[in-house]
């Protein structure tokens, strides 16, 4: 069977999914929304300049594939799950959906999750501390030797 051509746009977006660390199975299925054009997990892994698979992918390809490793592996600003508030938005997504299901543990599970994003703000966790902030210092005792 003959290997698909693929044209330099679908290439493209191969290799650079692939530098950002998707898999090829999900590369596979987006190439096929995207441009409804069919590409085996395998045609997309021979595009992967770090597997076997790749030995011969052309020198450009290769280059793309580097070039957009280092700037997604720089940048992870763009990367939306990165940002503490898209992270919450999405939990309290869940955890309204699982309230609304009847799933209360799931529910309070995600409760728990947002909590730890915010920084503990609902545990039990209590931090002691002496006058006006200082550390706490434990009392002397003193032993006196009884002489008698």
């Amino acid at each position: 069977m003959a290997k698909a051509k693929l044209s330099d746009e679908v290439k493209t977006y191969i290799v650079q999914s692939l530098a950002c660390f998707d898999s090829p199975s999900v590369v596979a299925k987006a190439v096929k929304a995207e441009f409804n054009v069919e590409a085996s997990r395998q045609l997309v892994e021979s595009h992967d300049p770090n597997k076997v698979a790749a030995s011969g992918l052309a020198e450009k390809w290769r280059q793309l594939f580097i070039e957009t490793r280092k700037a997604f592996l720089a940048d992870t600003s763009q990367i939306g799950i990165s940002h503490r508030a898209v992270r919450l938005r999405a939990l309290q997504r869940m955890a309204e959906k699982a309230e609304g299901q009847g799933n209360m543990v799931l529910a309070a599970s995600l409760m728990e999750q947002a909590a730890k994003e915010v920084g503990d703000s609902y545990t039990n966790r209590r931090e002691v501390t002496g006058k006006d902030g200082a550390p706490l210092t434990p009392p002397v005792i003193q032993f006196v030797k009884d002489e008698g």
